[in-house]
């Protein structure tokens, strides 16, 4: 059973490697990541083609990235579920069996329908088996270099996509959509190598972290979010059966994120921004095509914004494990999606090739910094312990705008003809929520300010009281002793 070693970070004495096998696992979760992330944009290269070969308008293909997007977050919770009891190896290897298998099946597609069923749902489930446990077996490696393993790890969905675009006009050209996907099928396998990587951790130190007592203050609703309030229950004497069904519960479905802060903070932008997230990149290379550009050079334009992508990935994550960006690293993302929604609104002011280059670099920029502190600021907010179910229940929320996203963004360009309305909506929808996150999160930090040094008075007036009780226990057995 692998289970029991993704629970190492849940225990307060357990402390992280921060390095060693570690380092082997990041580069597992980057292939992993790389995939999950790229794979569906990487696909965009058929859209056009496919499109012609079926008759169907702008918003029924962008629904096949869609499909597959929002297949890859609903899958979040049972991914959760598979992680928590048989560890992160098996369920990344199997999910790459998904994955290719899907595109074989699609490769024999005869209607658009056909597609959506295998690229879109069996592909986006293999994806979510990829994504979510590459995500979690990171915060049972790191600690201290979290923001840095993060970011590298999340470096790998440029790094792919900058491979895989070209590299799709490539297959393309030589075989077809059909033949191509028949090709994609075996590359991405490489998921499987990737989870044979992911080793669990010793499961000695788990065994002794389910019979040591934990104590929680329970003043402390939100201390930093890393203390996991709700297993406080957990300190009421039970019986074994009854502690480790509750355990298993809350490990699966912990509810009481829900009355969380700063989960919820971050829950509400997420599902606003996811909105006009992916349909920028989704449209990025059609827009291109759209006018007038041929098709290697709108490639190129993803392999430009993925080139980008990559650099800024593992550069945020340094940062944001720096002294002064990391206690405070909400505002740093909150910046990230406002500078997104800066990019969007300006693009359909950019002239001509040249400028599509110059968004695609700064597009690149914005898009790499959410995507390296996205995850990393859910794990901040929660923590480690938290963080498996945490983001279990936010990619099944946010698979609703993450679905509709791109198709409405296509309806747009149906309707008006023109795709400078999409990106003035996207712009929008990226903008909004990060002033929404500088105001809320400046509150949020504001109000943990507070309640740390109400605990700190609260233990200095406890402290003080033990003194007195102590000295005046001492007085009266003086008294005791003289009479």
């Amino acid at each position: 059973d692998l289970g029991p070693a993704l629970d190492l970070s849940t225990n307060p004495v357990y402390k992280p490697p921060d390095g060693g096998w570690g380092w082997a696992v990041v580069f597992g979760a980057f292939i992993s990541i790389g995939f999950s992330y790229a794979f569906p944009k990487s696909l965009t290269i058929y859209f056009k083609e496919i499109q012609e070969y079926f008759s169907i308008s702008y918003s029924e293909i962008a629904w096949l990235s869609s499909v597959m997007l929002a297949s890859m977050y609903a899958g979040g919770p049972v991914s959760s579920v598979l992680v928590n009891r048989y560890g992160s190896r098996p369920v990344v290897m199997v999910g790459g069996v998904m994955v290719s298998a899907a595109m074989v099946l699609a490769s024999f597609g005869t209607t658009i329908m056909h597609l959506y069923l295998c690229v879109g749902v069996i592909g986006g489930l293999g994806l979510a088996f990829n994504l979510q446990p590459a995500l979690t077996i990171i915060g049972t490696y790191f600690q201290v270099k979290r923001p840095l393993a993060n970011g590298l790890a999340m470096t790998g969905s440029p790094v792919v996509l900058f491979t895989l675009a070209p590299l799709n006009q490539f297959l393309f050209d030589s075989f077809g959509w059909r033949g191509s996907f028949l090709v994609l099928g075996s590359i991405v396998l490489n998921c499987c190598a990737a989870g044979a990587l992911m080793r669990p951790g010793q499961k000695s130190v788990q065994h002794k972290s389910k019979t040591a007592p934990q104590e929680f203050n329970g003043s402390a609703a939100e201390e930093a979010a890393t203390v996991d309030t709700s297993r406080q229950s957990d300190n009421l004497p039970t019986t074994n059966r009854k502690h480790e069904s509750q355990s298993c519960l809350q490990k699966f479905v912990d509810l009481s994120l829900f009355r969380h802060r700063g989960f919820l903070i971050y829950l509400i932008g997420n599902v606003v921004m996811f909105f006009g997230f992916f349909a920028p990149v989704v449209f990025l290379a059609p827009y291109a095509k759209h006018q007038g550009i041929d098709e290697y050079s709108a490639a190129f334009l993803l392999s430009i914004f993925a080139l980008v992508d990559m650099f800024i990935r593992p550069a945020t994550g340094l940062i944001g494990n720096t002294k002064w960006i990391r206690p405070r690293i909400q505002y740093f993302f909150s910046f990230s999606v406002s500078f997104n929604g800066v990019c969007h609104l300006l693009c359909p002011l950019a002239p001509g090739y040249v400028g599509l280059v110059v968004y695609s670099v700064f597009f690149g920029l914005a898009f790499g910094m959410v995507s390296a502190l996205l995850f990393e600021c859910l794990m901040d907010l929660v923590g480690a312990h938290r963080f498996s179910t945490a983001v279990g229940l936010v990619t099944i929320i946010e698979c609703g705008p993450v679905l509709l996203g791109p198709p409405l963004s296509g309806a747009l360009v149906d309707i008006f003809g023109e795709y400078k309305y999409m990106y003035y909506a996207c712009g929008v929808f990226m903008l909004v929520p990060g002033i929404f996150f500088f105001i809320m999160h400046y509150y949020n930090y504001k109000k943990l300010d507070e309640e740390q040094r109400r605990r700190a008075a609260l233990e200095m007036k406890t402290s003080e009281e033990t003194v007195q009780l102590k000295m005046s226990q001492d007085d009266e057995t003086q008294h005791e002793a003289d009479g």
